[in-house]
């Protein structure tokens, strides 16, 4: 384990989340060998091989990737479906990222009916979803969808472009350093 994982493991998220974009800088400054692609269509939304803070791409291509720079949350058909049946009005589905899990960081799913003056809301056919400033870092540009399988049904959290990889359960996740 490199001691930028071991680091990013033992602080706050906060802080891990400085620890991992300095380290990142630091890497990229130094030229990171053998970390040039991006994510591949086939591959699992959770999980990415490569980081595109290495890309060899333009910064103009990369720009027009979808969710790389996108500060938005989306909901899928099933999650907007489900949070309308459960939902009263006025209330909220909150996401935070929180240290932990099996892969460093977990999502955690409530709900809530209060707005915090750092709170972005994501609405869409008269439901929405609340994430804190802090966890938005997480998981900007990612999509919630509900999931209703046999052996359980729940908010997922998926192409999240800022996770590294995730576990098989999806409720935890590691950053892309």
């Amino acid at each position: 384990m490199s001691l930028v994982r071991c680091v990013m493991l033992s602080a706050t998220r906060t802080k891990a989340w400085s620890v991992g974009r300095a380290s990142s800088a630091l890497l990229y400054a130094a030229g990171a060998p053998g970390k040039a692609l991006a994510r591949t269509p086939q591959m699992s939304p959770m999980v990415s091989a490569f980081s595109p803070n290495y890309s060899s791409t333009s910064a103009a291509q990369q720009q027009q990737t979808p969710g790389i720079n996108d500060d938005s949350v989306k909901l899928s058909a099933s999650c907007v479906k489900r949070m309308g049946e459960i939902m009263d009005k006025g209330e909220y589905l909150r996401i935070t990222v929180e240290g932990g899990g099996c892969s460093g960081f977990q999502y955690k799913f409530s709900v809530d009916n209060n707005r915090n003056d750092d709170d972005r809301v994501f609405e869409q056919d008269g439901v929405g979803v609340i994430v804190d400033q802090e966890s938005l870092e997480f998981v900007k540009g990612s999509t919630v969808d509900f999931c209703q399988e046999l052996i359980r049904s729940a908010f997922l959290v998926q192409k999240n472009p800022q996770a590294d990889h995730g576990c098989s359960c999806g409720s935890s996740f590691s950053i892309k350093v």
